[in-house]
């Protein structure tokens, strides 16, 4: 499958991933991140059953805070 990972292409063998899926194959470990599939803000609860599917618009954006 095809999808856009902040903003960049990516090729994904499957049909489908979970957002947790993704995280973990992309090595994304940083704590404090939020993802939006599709522009919609995916909960951190619902990580392991929300599903990437072929065509998605996917941005992992990583907190931080400074000083």
């Amino acid at each position: 499958m095809e999808i856009t990972l902040n903003n960049e292409p990516l090729t994904i063998s499957g049909e489908s991933i979970t957002v947790s899926g993704l995280l973990e194959l992309k090595r994304y470990t940083f704590r404090l991140r939020i993802v939006r599939i599709n522009g919609r803000l995916i909960s951190r609860d619902s990580y392991d059953e929300e599903r990437i599917s072929d065509g998605d618009d996917v941005q992992v954006i990583y907190l931080m805070s400074g000083g």
